[in-house]
């Protein structure tokens, strides 16, 4: 298998066979991600992706899941992710699901019936950066999506069956739309309703629009204190969800949390108040988060 510049993916893909089919993001604007600055977009050659393929069917025979990469898999056409989808089955006798990430222009684009098609061939899981449910975070973070978007996406795949694991932003609101942030993205995930939802803390990465915003004094980021602050602000509007997974065990979190919504909640919101009152002698330390 040949990987070529930056390769991620999400802490519950870790057992994952990583294929990359694009490089980089289609968007890749957003004013906080260093992820991709290494290489610009670009879809790979299919045979490329056949070889691999072919490589990975000797290597890990017993290959159960596979992760597409890079940053928005699903901007390929209905027809490339269903050639792509097949070569994955064959190659895979015991494969159970195929996951990637999406954004709601990739997703809005994707008509009914394709989405079915591909939920059919195997695509079973789809990770959508919602980042904030506040428009104008989202507008100054340069996400290309509005919150309205992203709930009409997520609600897009679910209807074909689709999971969809949201993933939000502590911090990205900074001092200024800190609650903001908070309570409309509790709301709106409470909308979307999606089967996983998974919050990462803020890093400011250098050579990043936002790097260079806090440099000059424009945005002022939150302390680990107010992080957990806003966290337990976000836990309180997360309402009306039937059973979706919640996790904090990214590591660039401060505080790994994991529990089911609604039923955790109380729980949820406990462990918070008790690690506030706490101080800093709980959370993780500095030198250990990572992106």
């Amino acid at each position: 298998m040949r990987y070529y510049g930056t390769v991620i993916r999400p802490p519950s893909e870790a057992d994952s066979y990583i294929l990359q089919v694009t490089y980089g993001c289609s968007h890749n604007r957003c004013t906080f991600c260093g992820t991709y600055r290494d290489k610009p977009f670009q879809v790979r050659p299919a045979e490329e992706v056949q070889q691999d393929l072919t490589l990975a069917r000797q290597i890990v025979p017993d290959t159960r899941r596979v992760f597409l990469a890079d940053g928005n898999a699903l901007v390929l056409s209905a027809r490339r992710l269903v050639t792509i989808l097949d070569s994955l089955a064959a190659a895979f006798p015991n494969l159970q699901r195929v996951a990637a990430y999406a954004n709601a222009r990739d997703l809005l684009q994707k008509s009914r019936e394709e989405l079915a098609l591909l939920r059919d061939k195997g695509l079973r899981l789809l990770y959508l950066g919602l980042e904030s449910g506040h428009d104008e975070v989202l507008r100054r973070i340069h996400k290309g999506a509005t919150a309205a978007d992203m709930i009409e996406a997520v609600r897009r795949a679910q209807a074909e069956d689709i999971r969809v694991s949201v993933i939000g932003l502590l911090g990205i609101g900074g001092q200024e739309l800190s609650l903001a942030h908070a309570e409309a993205t509790g709301r709106v995930v409470s909308v979307m309703d999606p089967r996983y939802l998974s919050l990462l803390t803020l890093m400011l990465v250098p050579g990043t629009p936002l790097y260079e915003q806090w440099r000059q004094g424009t945005f002022q980021p939150l302390e680990p204190e107010a992080l957990l602050s806003e966290l337990r602000h976000m836990l309180l509007h997360l309402e009306r969800l039937s059973g979706c997974v919640f996790r904090t065990n990214h590591a660039s979190n401060y505080l790994p949390l994991a529990g089911t919504l609604p039923k955790d909640k109380p729980r949820l919101l406990a462990t918070l108040d008790a690690a506030l009152s706490r101080g800093r002698a709980v959370l993780r330390p500095e030198a250990w988060r990572a992106l």
